[in-house]
């Protein structure tokens, strides 16, 4: 007689090795490609700057456009915000030392470990940043720390970063509408909740909430500076979504498929006789 057995054909899987694609040269030419946006961003600061005068008549309309919407007076809530005793430095310092590093930091943070993301982040950013730059260009608006009614905190309690008049700084002091503060904050929250799986990463949604309550705290921003800047960043999230990129399906699970089709190979052996 016969013995049939039946063996599987199987193939191991080994080990994929990839090869670094140069890490140090990437992060150079990725801070370099910012540094040139920066300076573009920049040139606003000098087209805007002989715009003053549109820059307070816009902002006179959009005090009118924020009452006619029924939104909360920024002042009111300034207000009642300075009658808490260190509030007000807690929001300057808020202002000045986060919006910037935390961008850089989460942005650095997605080119070392999550590639796949940090490309559509960084043109995600990118493209509002343009975006705004356009409006700050054809809309140069007078933030509300520059109209009567409201405090410059900064000014007030010496720590401002701007310079003593509206030219001096490196900053385009009339580059109010839309909001990059509101943002880019908006689109780091976003970025971090994609790119991560634990439980606590909701929590990012305080950032975008506080840098709002701060912008508008600290007078360097109306509402509708901030609500014009998520409205545009909405469909940009949604267009530069590293989800939506359809992704290969690894070797080793695309082979098992396969193997799975193959017929069984049937060997025979004969059967061994006392």
């Amino acid at each position: 007689m016969a013995q049939m057995t039946l063996e599987r054909v199987e193939q191991s899987s080994l080990p994929v090795v990839v090869k670094p694609r140069g890490g140090g040269r990437r992060i150079v030419r990725e801070i370099a490609l910012l540094a040139v946006l920066f300076g573009v961003y920049n040139l606003g600061r000098f087209l805007s700057a002989a715009h003053a005068g549109s820059a307070y008549d816009h902002a006179d309309e959009l005090i009118r456009w924020e009452a006619w919407l029924g939104l909360p007076s920024e002042a009111t809530v300034q207000e009642q915000a300075l009658r808490i005793p260190g509030l007000a430095e807690a929001a300057n310092v808020f202002y000045a030392s986060v919006h910037f590093p935390l961008t850089a930091a989460v942005l650095l943070w997605l080119m070392i470990r999550r590639p796949a993301e940090y490309g559509k982040a960084r043109w995600a950013l990118v493209s509002l940043t343009g975006l705004a730059l356009i409006g700050h260009m054809f809309f140069p608006l007078a933030p509300p720390r520059m109209m009567p009614g409201w405090v410059d905190t900064g000014v007030l309690l010496g720590q401002s970063v701007y310079g003593p008049t509206t030219d001096s700084g490196v900053a385009n002091q009339f580059a109010a509408m839309p909001s990059l503060h509101v943002g880019w904050s908006f689109m780091v929250a976003v970025f971090l909740i994609r790119a991560t799986r634990s439980r606590w990463r909701w929590l990012w949604i305080a950032h975008p909430v506080l840098t709002f309550a701060v912008v508008v705290m600290t007078a360097n921003h109306y509402w509708l500076d901030g609500l014009v800047a998520i409205a545009l960043a909405l469909p940009l999230l949604s267009v530069f979504d590293a989800r939506r990129v359809r992704r290969p399906r690894s070797a080793p699970a695309e082979l098992d498929q396969r193997l799975d089709k193959v017929p069984a190979v049937a060997s025979s052996s004969p059967a061994r006789t006392r």
